[in-house]
């Protein structure tokens, strides 16, 4: 790849105007609730959920937030209310949720839910130990048909954390009211804030509706109360920084270590420029890139140890390091996967579970071949096998979506539903049943050969302006903002900082052991 060429220059200026693009959104989960909720909590010497995180992280040290774009295009705020991601403290990798009251108060949509959730998952898998920071209203209560049923799964897996011995820690900063009191109930330790920190089923309003009693927030739920009385906090902060200070001194006593193994050293940086990463993927999804230039500007001193490069050569597939970490490497060469790429694909990902070692899949792909010659070459079972041991692979599996995903091939290349451990995006990603066009031609054919078949008029303007209705909808949804918006990704992520973000990946993900699969389902032959 040359980055003096035109066609490099091109792809670069159209990644850089999603950057922007997406950037905007961003800034909009950044801003909270607007700049009066923010001052109002300044007025009341509180602090942003990222800057609590930040007074709690080790100092100097990386922060890897996730799912920032949730519920966008939802009529909920960017972010859903909740800021959550990975972080070290006192050198233990930790997964951080962090309510943002200046959100209608920090309460809980479906999207904060769903959001909450997935955290948690992370949280389990990964076997990190968990640290919520509390300041929440409890269920938004006009969508609560939709929190409080499932709300309940909250509950339960922070129970299933302690149980697994992933402890898990809440700081209440605030208000944690009705089903949020249960959080600090729940978890293995808790600090709250002198004069702050209020933690009750029911506040004084409703105790009176429900019993008559007449009481207070300090009586009835107040930090001091719960550190004397109900025994609920385990420690007493004078304030949010003092809270920060007792967070950090919990998670030293953990004597908490890595179950998985360390890297192999610090690993070299590529030889190649990562800011090259910027210029790789041509803006017209129909044109093909070669997926070795980003391996090349990602993995270790560039070193990468290909594994049938001459067979199979719309996959590439071989090994690599990045950040010391050994990983095995799945990326779409020219979209299309056809019988000998599903073979290699398995046999590959049979080898890493051998190895015990990680895998990474690039996305780029159209999905599997379709037609004639290739119905009877065998291409559904060919598809069905890689599929099958992505399924049963028990290897930690990432995905990262360059380009294209579409169909099929998204499941052979482990999209969201084959749980991999994270599934990052680029600005360039696409992703639906089918491309934009293909879609609305075969929408918009089958629509007409019905009307007609019955009898009626189908002008041929009327077909078109179905296509191109349908194609706008299925452009607009295949965006990588709409996509993490509803959480089919961790989150949008600039490709020059790719390494980065997959050494962090990797690195939180041998917090737990690395086990390959003992067997597979059955392959059809």
């Amino acid at each position: 790849m040359d980055p003096a060429t035109a066609d490099y220059r091109a792809a670069e200026a159209a990644m850089l105007g999603k950057l922007h693009r997406i950037e905007g959104y961003l800034d909009e989960a950044l801003a909270g609730g607007g700049e009066k909720s923010v001052a109002r909590l300044r007025t009341r010497g509180k602090l942003t959920p990222r800057e609590r995180i930040d007074t709690i992280l080790d100092p100097g040290s990386p922060f890897l937030e996730l799912m920032p774009l949730a519920a966008w295009g939802s009529d909920f705020h960017v972010g859903a209310s909740l800021v959550g991601g990975i972080g070290v403290v006192e050198g233990v990798e930790c997964l951080f949720i962090a309510n943002d009251s200046t959100v209608k108060g920090g309460t809980s949509n479906p999207w904060t839910l769903r959001k909450m959730l997935r955290l948690q998952d992370i949280a389990r898998e990964n076997r990190l130990p968990l640290i919520s920071l509390v300041e929440s209203g409890g269920a938004d209560l006009p969508t609560q048909k939709e929190v409080f049923i499932p709300g309940g799964a909250m509950f339960r897996n922070l129970t299933q954390l302690s149980a697994a011995g992933i402890p898990t820690i809440a700081v209440v900063y605030g208000n944690s009211t009705a089903g949020g009191a249960y959080v600090p109930g729940m978890s293995d330790h808790v600090i709250m804030i002198e004069q702050r920190s209020k933690v009750f089923l029911a506040g004084p309003p409703l105790v009176k509706a429900a019993t008559g009693e007449v009481t207070d927030d300090e009586s009835l739920g107040g930090a001091e109360m719960h550190a004397t009385v109900s025994g609920l906090a385990d420690h007493l902060a004078a304030d949010e920084h003092d809270a920060a200070r007792l967070a950090r001194s919990v998670v030293r006593r953990l004597n908490w270590t890595k179950a998985g193994p360390g890297p192999r050293g610090p690993g070299a940086p590529p030889r190649l420029d990562p800011e090259e990463l910027i210029g790789v993927v041509p803006d017209d999804p129909r044109t093909p890139f070669d997926p070795r230039e980003i391996i090349a500007r990602i993995a270790d001193d560039s070193a990468f140890d290909e594994v049938k490069p001459r067979y199979g050569s719309s996959l590439v597939t071989g090994w690599a390091e990045i950040h010391g970490y050994p990983v095995g490497i799945l990326a779409n060469a020219r979209g299309v996967l056809f019988s000998e790429e599903s073979q290699k694909a398995t046999q590959f990902i049979q080898l890493a579970n051998s190895a015990r070692t990680p895998l990474l899949f690039m996305h780029n792909t159209t999905g599997y071949m379709v037609g004639r010659e290739y119905e009877q070459g065998g291409i559904i079972k060919h598809g069905s096998m890689m599929i099958n041991a992505v399924a049963n692979s028990t290897v930690p599996h990432i995905s990262l979506i360059t380009a294209a995903s579409y169909g099929a091939g998204h499941y052979g290349m482990c999209g969201r539903a084959f749980d991999p451990r994270f599934l990052f995006s680029w600005p360039s990603a696409k992703s639906a049943v089918m491309g934009a066009e293909q879609l609305a031609e075969v929408v918009s054919t089958v629509a007409a050969g019905a009307a007609r078949a019955r009898g009626q008029d189908f002008p041929e303007p009327m077909q078109k302006a179905m296509y191109e209705s349908i194609r706008e909808q299925v452009e607009n949804e295949s965006l990588p903002e709409f996509l993490s918006g509803m959480l089919y990704d961790d989150g949008i992520i600039d490709p020059r900082d790719t390494r980065t973000v997959l050494g962090l990946a990797l690195s939180a993900i041998h917090n737990a052991p690395i086990d390959g699969a003992a067997g597979f389902g059955v392959f059809r032959m």
